[in-house]
Formats: structure tokens, C-alpha cells, sequence
């Protein structure tokens, strides 16, 4: 029986899965043998066979000017080919290990060991200490910008939802005053044949965009097309639109089905364009550099919408059997029959990319110091296109999620499938280099949701709760040091956002790799409540007063997120609900005695917070104490600039209430008229001045 639990306990351990780990207060959980079994049998792993002759392993990692050396029980030669085209070799006598030189460049290099006829391969990949820095924060400059959920977005040109000529024009106004950047939500490719299924953080690629985030007016076949114009005129598609942008909440499947409608008409534009036109060559070029993961998107994309249509589920694994694997015949002779149905799918991400590219070209032009700031979600859904283009790397028998905490004591499952370590591994780090390079083109600016995720992840077997979970590690060095490589590469930072349960050995390695921390002013105080002092804010860090998963400043201070909760049956104790009040006024008047202390509301302002109701002042405080932390970056909320108080998202509901959906009170041209709202950032800006030019503590 020993033997048998050794043998587990050998087995998970190679695995990555953890024996156990500290709950949110602090205390050891152990993990059981039922739960390592179950993720064992879904990951399909077992212990590797030490085979003679596999004296080489898949990829190499190495920090720049570090040595390496690997043990070697015969005679061979070594040639490694640099990515700079360079190739070094050497000779390797019996019994010596094989020792790469200390100088090795930056970059993805390729090892081969040579034994008489027999070749062996490695990827060896030599990155940098530290992820890329603009030059402002090395000079220790306090930036700030805000952050928007893109399809939040009201103006009076979008058709119902955010576009990327809303970025252009928010861009310009934060530019004007002063910011340094605006940061989206996930803008990865969600699913055109189910647009209810909205959420940014449940995509469907993440290396492919969204594409009803198109701005189609700024489309050139849809303004050549006559019969695009002809459509765009008509009575019934002017009323439509009317209605789409008055909604409060957004219509997914009426925003997707008319822009689906116009994009159609611009593509028969496009395709009529001649062959060696300037933008068919540009659109062609787009297609090969994406490849084969471009393409079999563009196939997804088409063959999901035809299913649905022929009356089909719109989740690939209850489509027909020859249709579930990329790889059938089936799926390639759908794309052969339906090539121009994929072509449009294609010319659709084209034009994503291209409008994106604007935009940070914009931030650019305006000498932001950032420019845009894209969020890379933790995962693709069960019904992903990633999902289906690479079952193997996938372990659909898992999802991933947290444990309890005080916040959520069941658990959270967010029904994500996570990708397999040691696939990871085998594969050289490809998948998650092509991620890095997908989403860190055209911004200045990475947030990883979930960073933890680099270290570990909360495994949950198929069936159980989101209590009956481990964790399992990933290979953290490496994939920094691939983080930082990319991001050096691409000219852009990395936020790390680093809420919950947060391990004490990826603290460190996040720090020196140069990964922003992300801080949340709510959760910044001590045991007596009051607020962390602005001067004792890590300075490598994101300091902002609230996320997409929590409420507004307004909904925090009025407690609208605990009476929601209490209507959708999230607070099922009454007792639970009633201390979780009592210990939200205790933090109210924490906030607010540090807001006095630091001047950042009105003196004649009440000292004690019962029955004191969000106001101006008191918002505008908020924000001007979270502008005076030293943290290099300040990130508001377009939500807190409007005085605005549902959430955007509910964690733990999925139909009880709309996330997702609900946009701003205003447009973007009514908010930056606003005086108001121009003099909260213009205070904004003059405090994050005096933060940077703190030297002593703050009086």
C-alpha cells in the first residue's frame, strides 16, 4: 500500500501538483489523493522514461551571461546556430558535460549534439534579467491613464457598442489631458455564431482579436461600396442603429448581426479590388504571417456560423463527429468548399488588426508615454477555437479556477480548460511565445490577468467543486524569462495583476523581472483600516481604485455591490451578509480619516462616514489620493469619472445579472465637455506631479 501512495505521491510531484497550499488565512490545506489521482488521469500524464540516446531536453532557458552545463556519458560535437545567423561549435570529450559559452546573445538559438550518425536537438532560448521600461519611469515619473471596457463605450458615431474609433477619440482626450495611456479589456476574438456569449475573459482565441470591435464607418470598401451606402441610407437600418445606441445595456446578437450585415457588402467591395492593389497585397501578407492558426480560426469562425445556421449546437464538441478535431478531412473540405466564407473571416481579422495598429499608431502621434495597454485573459473557454485548433495542448477533464477565500469561501470555477505544463515543455514554449508575440504587438503595455498563472494555477477535476482542487505548477523561470525576452522585443511592459492568494516566491521573481504589481486601493490598509500612506505605495506597481470584477468607487461606498448580492441570492447567510456591512463602515471611515489626513477632501467635509453618501468631493478625493501614491502608474476608471454605480461585472453569476453588457451613463464627447470632469484630471495630473517630485514624507 506504501508503495502504491509513493508512487502517487512521485508521479504528482513531477506533475507539478502541489501536496498543499496556505488558504486565505493563512492556514496549510492538504491535498488529497483522490483529487492528485484525478488531475494525474486528466492531464494524462505519467513518469517519463529516462531513455539512452535522449541526452538533450526539448528547450533550454538561460538568463544572458549566465553558463550552463549539462552532463554528458559519451564523446560527441555540438554546433549551436544562432537566431543571429551566427554558428558555434564545439567538442565534448567522454565523461565532460557539454558547456554552452557565457556570451550568448539574446534570442532563440538551436543546439544540435552530434554522435556519429545520431543528432539530437534543443531550442536553447537566452533572455534578459528584466522586462522593457518606458524611459519616463526610469526617470521616475508618476504617469497616469484610464482604463475602459472597451464595448462600454457610448458615442454618437458607434454603432451600439465601443469600436476602435472610440479608442482613437478617447485616446485624443486623455492625451489632451495629460494621460499616458488608455487600457482595454481583453479585446481577444469571441464567437460570431453565439455573440451572447460575451465575456473578454472566456475568448475564443487569444491571439486574435474581436472583431465586432470594427469601426465600420472607417471601413474603405464600405464607404466605396454603392451598395454598402445604398443599405447604409435606408430607413430600417437607421432605425436600427438608433436603437443599438440607446440600449443601456449592449445587444450583442443586434450590434453582431448588423455589422455582420455591412461587413458582407464591404467585403464584395474588397474582392473586386485588382490583384496587385495595394491593400489585396497587405491583406495577403496578413494571412501568411499568421499562418496556420490565422487560418484555422478564419475556418472555426466560418464553420461555427454555418452549424448554427443548419440548426447545429454553436460548441464544436457537439458538432458532427468529422467536425470536432481541426485536423479531419472533413474540416478540410469544408474550408475548400466554403473558401470564401473563410476568406471573409480572414479579411475580418485583417481589418481588426489594422485598426488596432491606428490606434496605437494615434498614442504614438500624441507622445503618450504608453499609448495602449491591452489585458491578456488567463484562458480560452471549453468552446474556444484555441481549444479546438490544439486539443492536445488543452486538458479538457480539468478547468481552472481558485480556491476559497474570504471573498468567495465556495470557490471559483471559471470553466477555463488550462493548457498542459509538460506539453508546454515538449513543445519548446512555442504556444506560449506566439501568445506573448499575438498580444503585445501594437501597445505599449501588457496586463497579465491572473500572473499567478506563470507559477501556478487552481486545478478543479471535471465534476467536483471548485473546493476539491490543487494546485499545479508551471515552469516559472522559464516563462519569465521568455516574458521578459518578448517584452524587450516588442518594447513593452508587463503589468502583473496579482489579486488573491498571492505565493511569497513569485513576489520576488515578479519584482526582478521588472513585472509591474497591481494594486487595488480598497486593499491597500492596515488592521486599523486606514489606508496605506501614499508614500509607502511600491513604486513598481499599477495603483488604481478598482477592476471589472469589483464595484465603482460609488457602488463600493454605498454598498450596492452587498445589496446586489443580497438580490441575487450571493449572501444566502443573513449572518455572514450583516458582519461583511459592519466591516465595510469600519473600512469607510478608514478611507476617510486617511482622505483628511492627506487633504484630499475639503476640511469642512464631515469626519464620520454613517449615513454619508458618495458626492462629488468625496469621489474626487479618492481619486486624488490614489494620484498621490508613488506608484509609477495610475489607472481610472471612466465608471468613477461618471459618478456611476452598477457594476460591470458580478463574479459568481452568470444569468443572474448581465455582465458584460451594461455600458456608460454618457458618451464620450458629452464626458470630455464636461468642466468638471476636465478639472478632476487636471488635479489628477498636478498630483501625480507631486508625487514625483516627493523627497520627503508626505506632510
Amino acid at each position: 500500500m506504501k508503495k502504491k501512495e509513493s508512487l502517487l505521491e512521485q508521479t504528482a510531484a513531477a506533475a507539478g501538483i502541489s501536496d498543499s497550499y496556505l488558504n486565505a488565512y493563512g492556514q496549510p490545506e492538504i491535498i488529497s489523493d483522490e483529487v492528485k489521482q484525478q488531475l494525474l488521469s486528466a492531464m494524462q500524464f505519467t513518469l517519463p522514461n529516462n531513455k539512452e540516446g535522449e541526452p538533450l531536453p526539448p528547450v533550454i532557458v538561460l538568463q544572458q551571461n549566465s553558463t550552463f552545463s549539462l552532463p554528458l556519458s559519451f564523446e560527441a560535437q555540438w554546433q549551436l546556430a544562432l537566431e543571429q545567423g551566427e554558428l558555434r561549435q564545439g567538442k565534448v570529450a567522454k565523461g565532460k558535460p557539454l558547456k554552452l559559452p557565457a556570451d550568448l546573445p539574446c534570442g532563440y538559438h538551436q543546439l544540435t549534439l552530434i554522435q556519429g550518425q545520431q543528432q539530437w536537438n534543443c531550442q536553447v532560448i537566452v533572455a534578459p534579467v528584466r522586462c522593457y521600461e518606458p524611459a519616463p519611469l526610469h526617470h521616475h515619473q508618476k504617469l497616469w491613464g484610464t482604463c475602459v471596457q472597451m464595448y462600454t463605450l457610448r458615442s454618437d458615431r458607434n454603432w451600439g457598442i465601443g469600436d476602435f474609433g472610440d479608442v482613437q477619440q478617447l485616446l485624443k482626450s486623455i492625451a489632451k489631458q495629460g494621460g499616458a495611456f488608455v487600457g482595454l479589456n481583453p479585446i481577444h476574438a469571441l464567437y460570431p455564431a453565439n455573440p451572447e456569449f460575451c465575456s473578454p475573459y472566456s475568448p475564443s482565441s487569444r491571439r486574435w482579436l474581436n472583431i465586432i470591435y470594427i469601426d465600420i464607418n472607417q471601413v474603405e470598401d464600405f464607404q466605396h461600396s454603392t451598395k454598402a451606402q445604398k443599405w447604409w441610407q435606408q430607413a430600417a437600418t437607421q432605425k436600427k442603429l438608433a436603437e443599438l445606441r440607446k440600449v443601456e445595456w449592449v445587444d450583442y446578437t443586434g450590434v453582431m448581426s448588423l455589422k455582420l450585415a455591412a461587413l458582407k457588402l464591404a467585403y464584395q467591395q474588397f474582392i473586386t479590388r485588382p490583384e496587385r492593389d495595394k491593400s489585396q497585397l497587405e491583406f495577403n501578407e496578413f494571412v501568411a504571417q499568421g499562418g496556420d492558426d490565422l487560418r484555422y480560426q478564419a475556418i472555426f469562425d466560418a464553420l461555427s456560423v454555418y452549424l448554427v445556421q443548419a440548426g447545429h449546437s454553436w460548441q464544436w464538441y457537439q458538432w458532427p463527429i468529422g467536425y470536432q478535431d481541426s485536423q479531419n478531412k472533413e474540416v478540410s473540405q469544408f474550408a475548400q468548399d466554403h473558401a470564401s466564407e473563410v476568406s471573409f473571416y480572414l479579411w475580418l481579422q485583417w481589418l481588426a488588426h489594422q485598426q488596432l495598429s491606428e490606434c496605437y499608431r494615434l498614442s504614438r502621434k500624441l507622445k503618450m508615454s504608453i499609448g495602449l495597454y491591452r489585458d491578456l485573459a488567463v484562458g480560452v473557454a471549453q468552446e474556444s477555437a484555441d481549444a479546438w485548433k490544439d486539443r492536445s495542448l488543452y486538458c479538457f477533464s480539468a478547468s481552472v479556477g481558485a480556491p476559497p477565500d474570504i471573498l468567495g469561501p465556495l470557490g471559483q470555477n471559471w470553466a477555463l480548460p488550462p493548457m498542459r505544463p509538460h506539453v508546454m515543455v515538449e513543445r519548446a514554449y512555442q504556444p506560449f511565445i506566439d501568445l506573448l508575440r499575438g498580444n503585445m504587438t501594437q501597445c505599449g503595455a501588457l496586463r497579465i490577468d491572473h500572473v499567478m498563472s506563470l507559477l501556478r494555477l487552481w486545478w478543479i477535476p471535471q465534476g467536483e467543486s471548485a473546493k476539491n482542487g490543487a494546485y499545479v505548477h508551471y515552469p516559472v523561470d522559464d516563462l519569465l524569462a521568455i516574458l521578459a525576452l518578448e517584452s524587450q522585443r516588442h518594447q513593452c511592459m508587463v503589468i502583473g495583476e496579482d489579486l488573491g492568494i498571492v505565493p511569497k516566491d513569485i513576489v520576488s521573481k515578479l519584482s526582478t523581472c521588472g513585472v509591474y504589481s497591481y494594486k487595488i486601493l480598497f486593499f491597500e490598509q492596515d488592521e486599523q483600516n486606514q489606508l496605506t500612506p501614499p508614500e509607502n505605495y511600491l513604486p513598481q506597481a499599477m495603483a488604481t481604485a478598482t477592476t471589472h470584477d469589483m464595484p465603482t468607487l460609488k457602488g463600493y461606498w454605498q454598498c450596492g455591490d452587498l445589496t446586489l448580492g443580497k438580490q441575487l441570492g450571493l449572501y444566502p447567510n443573513p449572518l455572514a451578509l450583516a458582519k461583511i456591512y459592519q466591516e465595510r463602515e469600519l473600512t469607510k471611515q478608514g478611507i476617510l480619516n486617511s482622505l483628511h489626513r492627506y487633504n484630499c477632501v475639503p476640511k469642512s467635509m464631515r469626519k464620520t462616514v454613517k449615513d454619508m453618501p458618495m458626492s462629488p468631493e468625496l469621489n474626487r478625493g479618492l481619486l486624488r489620493y490614489l494620484a498621490l501614491t508613488e506608484s509609477a502608474l495610475v489607472g481610472i476608471q471612466l465608471e468613477d469619472l461618471l459618478d456611476m454605480s452598477e457594476p460591470v461585472n458580478v463574479p459568481g453569476t452568470y444569468k443572474e445579472y448581465p455582465n458584460w453588457r451594461r455600458k456608460l451613463t454618457d458618451s464620450l464627447e458629452n464626458m470630455f465637455a464636461d468642466s468638471s470632469i476636465r478639472r478632476l484630471l487636471n488635479d489628477l495630473n498636478s498630483k501625480r506631479l507631486l508625487a514625483a517630485s516627493r523627497k520627503s514624507k508626505l506632510k
